[in-house]
């Protein structure tokens, strides 16, 4: 599996069986992704975790143009159909999708959800998912939360996507407990740089996560890199 960063909470996972999984499309509005050519993205799947335009705001292009399955909450899913986006398959928190590549799990994710209009956006959420290929953790926008524990308990993972930029989402402290609580040592970060109260210390923040025996791993913006270690 490979990961590919485009900037913010905006990646990519293609599995050796050619699907490509593509989370939180937040490229054209996003300063740092100037590099990235929004119409190049390719996508079966798109992943919302939440309504908030730093991850939403291309996913309706992306999805018109390549025809993909936009998974995401209830809510979300009924202002894309009002936009003529109707390949949806909405989902809620403790819900699992059986998936034609695996299994989708919707993980509790602690934050809010106001969509671009101003209408809710329904429950945040993280994803599992899980392949032949392996089992990784998005955790979308949260708080470190003690559900984090839950998932141990259900899945070995293989990889964690973490929000690590602070503010808004768990900062670096929090996002190493979090590794903790998953039991999960190799660990992606996003979330973080994009603006100015979400920048962190690159070498201070991999410290922080080597300390406790854990890799944290911090992609450029167009950078592909194995997903697992």
């Amino acid at each position: 599996m490979t990961f590919t960063y485009y900037g913010h909470s905006c990646f990519a996972i293609e599995l050796p069986s050619g699907e490509r999984l593509l989370f939180d499309p937040f490229v054209t509005p996003n300063p740092r992704a100037g590099g990235i050519e929004v119409d190049s993205i390719a996508a079966d799947y798109i992943f919302i975790s939440h309504g908030h335009f730093d991850h939403i705001a291309d996913a309706i292009p992306i999805a018109r143009r390549t025809g993909a399955l936009v998974v995401c909450s209830w809510e979300i899913s009924q202002w894309l159909e009002k936009q003529d986006i109707s390949n949806v398959r909405p989902m809620n928190t403790g819900g699992t999708w059986r998936a034609p590549f695996g299994t989708v799990y919707c993980a509790v994710a602690h934050h809010s959800s106001g969509l671009p209009d101003g209408s809710y956006g329904g429950n945040p959420m993280g994803f599992v998912v899980s392949s032949p290929h392996g089992t990784f953790y998005y955790a979308g926008d949260t708080a470190l939360t003690l559900d984090m524990q839950l998932l141990r308990r259900r899945y070995t993972l293989d990889a964690a996507i973490l929000p690590i930029g602070d503010n808004f989402t768990m900062g670096i402290e929090d996002a190493v407990v979090a590794a903790e609580f998953l039991q999960c040592s190799n660990i992606i970060g996003v979330h973080f740089d994009t603006f100015d109260l979400i920048r962190i210390d690159h070498q201070s923040a991999i410290a922080a996560f080597a300390k406790h025996g854990y890799t944290l791993r911090l992609p450029s913006v167009g950078a592909t890199i194995p997903l697992l270690l």
